[in-house]
């Protein structure tokens, strides 16, 4: 496929109505990992930039929506996590808290960190989140876990925010579809970062690879369908547009960018020529994720109760993966990577819009 055809808005469903130069999506990182600035630079590139504002106040969200507003004038995309009517691990109980603390002790004690003393639920409320987004109105509202209530997405249609939802299995695309949802992410195995299944839990029946799920969910649903998991090249995005994607999302190569908000060692080990073995854990918050195998996802593999329900598991491991970042030792870091950290060779987002596309990439870090 010639570099031109990245550029047809022809018959591109994305292209036409985002009113993007590239049919290249930016995954949205939770934690932090996300910024202003790389959000800006992949919107300006011709893709489409995005921030995980899970973790953000309502307030919050609407500084960075003017934020990202400051630096560029093209669309973004915001996202969400749909909260969940039941966790993995419930229900949790005190006693249950204390005996995992004392699984984490000795890993606390190595990082001269005094061991919490109970588990927290920190998080901001959804309904003040969405009130945030809705007043932000960013060309792109985007969810994982589940599926915003109709009224909802009837708001989002009324101010011309269009809607995102990420789907791991063909059922849970054509439930997004159903629900009026303007567009579906077909989020393969390979992906960095949290699971995001919501009609099962994640193992097994929804661990599909994104080149299984694309073409199935392809031929299931009439929306636009972006492929997930797994992508980090010019190959990727051509092997994705030729099982039908209309778009692709790309996120650990991004993660890896100077424009992220990961730390200088999660970059460090995102660019390994060689890449880095990566793992399905819960350790890191209760839901199933992929992060970089390390002594933290080796030994929680072995414990009896691998986790607490999220999100409890959250708050009794960033500490320690902070301390552990601090002394850039991997040991008990939290780090997010899809299977691609091999193919994380750029070092700018533009660099890397521009290879995604196939157009020369003149520069440093190539």
């Amino acid at each position: 496929m010639p570099r031109e055809d990245f550029r047809d808005t022809s018959d591109n469903q994305v292209l036409q109505t985002l009113g993007l130069t590239y049919p290249i999506l930016q995954g949205p990182f939770g934690s932090g990992h996300s910024s202003a600035e790389l959000a800006a630079a992949v919107s300006n590139a011709g893709g489409l930039g995005a921030y995980g504002a899970q973790h953000l106040s309502g307030e919050e969200i609407l500084q960075l929506a003017a934020d990202i507003r400051g630096r560029t004038d093209r669309p973004f995309n915001l996202n969400l996590w749909v909260p969940r009517a039941k966790e993995w691990g419930e229900p949790s109980s005190e006693a249950r808290e204390q005996a995992y603390l004392q699984q984490l002790a000795p890993f606390y004690q190595e990082s001269s960190l005094p061991l919490p003393t109970q588990a927290e639920n920190t998080l901001h409320g959804y309904r003040e989140q969405i009130e945030a987004v809705l007043d932000a109105r960013p060309a792109v509202f985007s969810f994982v876990f589940g599926i915003p209530e109709a009224e909802i997405l009837k708001r989002c249609a009324e101010r011309g925010i269009k809607t995102l939802g990420a789907a791991t299995t063909v059922a849970e695309a054509v439930a997004l579809e159903r629900a009026g949802v303007d567009m579906v992410i077909a989020s393969g195995l390979e992906a960095g970062g949290h699971r995001p299944a919501f009609l099962t839990e994640p193992e097994p029946r929804s661990l599909l690879t994104t080149f299984a799920l694309l073409p199935q969910v392809r031929d299931a649903v009439s929306i636009p369908v972006i492929a997930a998991g797994g992508i980090a090249d010019n190959r990727g995005v051509r092997a994705a547009m030729a099982l039908g994607a209309d778009a692709v999302q790309v996120g650990t190569a991004f993660l890896a960018c100077e424009e992220s908000g990961a730390s200088g060692l999660h970059k460090q080990l995102l660019r390994k020529k060689d890449g880095v073995d990566t793992v399905m854990t819960r350790v890191v918050s209760g839901r199933m994720a992929r992060y970089i195998r390390n002594r933290l996802t080796e030994a929680s593999a072995g414990w009896a109760d691998p986790a607490l329900p999220y999100p409890l598991q959250m708050s009794v491991m960033r500490p320690l993966s902070r301390a552990s970042i601090a002394s850039n030792n991997p040991d008990f870091a939290t780090l997010a990577a899809g299977q691609v950290t091999g193919l994380s060779r750029h070092v700018h987002a533009a660099e890397l819009m521009a290879a995604l596309v196939g157009e020369p990439v003149a520069g440093p870090g190539t």
